[in-house]
């Protein structure tokens, strides 16, 4: 969808924000959003996301504009957000750079590792507690049910115990992104964007460095090669070897069920990943 494909109520209420709008260009940014676009509104530049209807894009969107402040200077800062009809609108601070590079020899890794130790030096004050989110595991059920040979070299026995005890592993009132990879980073010399806020959540402070764990093996990276990266980051003492198998074995749990339920490609790769990671931990 372009800008000029939504409906002239919806481009009048944003420019009652903005005023007059210039230019717009969309952005292709996957299935989160109706819209995306880099918009010119006279000397303002803004970034705009548009959900139609109100499932849980339209949640997520929100959670982008509700929260925005609590990543101030790491997230683009949200400047405006209007309800028109079936349809939430949010402007956000024009934030410009490139994807990081998780390669082993990346000289952007120590400015991730330094955005995600500020991350987890921020409060999640308001946020729902990743505990909850993942206190049902009523999803394990399927994933045993499966043959073994749908996951190769895993013990999914052995997982759902370890597993059982994230609620209290990942306990905490730090901030957490939840969704760290390479494109959620916007990186340019004089800074380092995170952007994405759609699945915030308060929790333990070593959780988005354990999420990063499993992005860096994706690059290339062996798991204690990762771990090693993981382990310079202030917000990494705060994890035991109990917490870090316990999120290892759900992760791997959670993420193969999504993609057993699911044809994405990147869903079946990530799940493999995730795998990996749980088996190396307990080995």
């Amino acid at each position: 969808m372009k800008w000029n494909d939504l409906p002239a109520q919806v481009r009048d209420a944003v420019e009652a924000q903005t005023g007059p709008i210039m230019s717009a260009d969309t952005v292709d940014v996957g299935d989160g959003c109706d819209l995306a676009a880099v918009v010119d509104a006279g000397e303002q530049r803004l970034f705009v996301k548009a959900v139609h209807g109100d499932g849980r894009r339209a949640r997520w969107l929100r959670n982008e504009h509700t929260f925005g402040h609590l990543a101030a200077g790491i997230a683009p800062s949200p400047q405006f957000a209007c309800q028109v009809d079936d349809w939430l609108l949010v402007g956000f601070e024009h934030a410009t750079g490139r994807p990081a590079d998780l390669a082993s020899d990346s000289p952007d890794l120590p400015r991730i590792g330094d955005v995600v130790d500020d991350i987890a030096r921020r409060a999640g004050e308001g946020l729902r507690s990743l505990s909850e989110r993942w206190r049902n595991t009523d999803w394990w059920a399927d994933v045993t049910a499966r043959p073994a040979s749908a996951f190769p070299g895993w013990d999914v026995a052995t997982a759902a115990v370890h597993a059982s005890t994230v609620v209290d592993a990942v306990a905490g009132d730090r901030l957490i992104h939840t969704d760290l990879h390479a494109h959620q980073f916007m990186i340019r010399k004089d800074r380092v964007w995170v952007v994405d806020w759609g699945w915030p959540a308060q929790g333990a402070g070593w959780v988005d460095a354990a999420f990063m764990v499993i992005r860096l093996i994706g690059a290339g990276h062996s798991p204690q090669q990762a771990e090693q990266w993981a382990s310079r980051l202030i917000c990494w003492a705060g994890a035991t070897d109990d917490d870090l198998n316990a999120f290892a074995c759900y992760v791997a749990g959670l993420w193969s069920m999504r993609a057993a339920q699911s044809d994405n490609r990147a869903a079946r790769n990530r799940a493999t990943l995730a795998r990996s990671y749980a088996t190396w931990r307990l080995t």
